[in-house]
């Protein structure tokens, strides 16, 4: 039950920065190019390779999981998911598993790309 509250509170955080960044990017660059998103994936994807290293190499065993939770899980999956996928492809890839990280990326964005056409399409056509 402990776990499934730090990934709620962190999610919660992590959405209002999201939303935090998106007012701010919209006031300082505009609305015609998605500036937020961009940022937010940026930083969200560093500060899960950060997080990711501290927790490979210095996090402290009884801390770890629930850090990893809140923080992660919770406040970068309300941030962004993009870090994740992000995390996923660097994983792979280091792995020397560049052909599966390669195909992770290439199906992520175009089936998520289709997926988005495919949603619209079915409520305009409902409409």
């Amino acid at each position: 039950m402990l776990s499934i509250f730090l990934v709620f509170v962190g999610g919660g955080i992590g959405a209002a920065l999201r939303h935090g960044v998106n007012v701010s990017a919209a006031a300082w660059f505009g609305t015609g190019f998605p500036w937020g998103t961009i940022i937010v994936n940026i930083v969200g994807s560093f500060v899960i390779g950060a997080l990711a290293a501290w927790f490979a190499f210095r996090g402290d065993a009884m801390w770890t999981q629930p850090l990893r939770l809140f923080l992660a899980t919770g406040i970068l999956g309300g941030f962004t998911t993009f870090s994740a996928f992000s995390l996923d492809f660097a994983l792979l890839f280091e792995r020397g598993e560049i052909g599966q990280g390669v195909a992770y990326v290439l199906v992520s964005v175009l089936l998520s790309l289709a997926a988005v056409f495919a949603g619209l399409f079915v409520v305009r056509s409902m409409a």
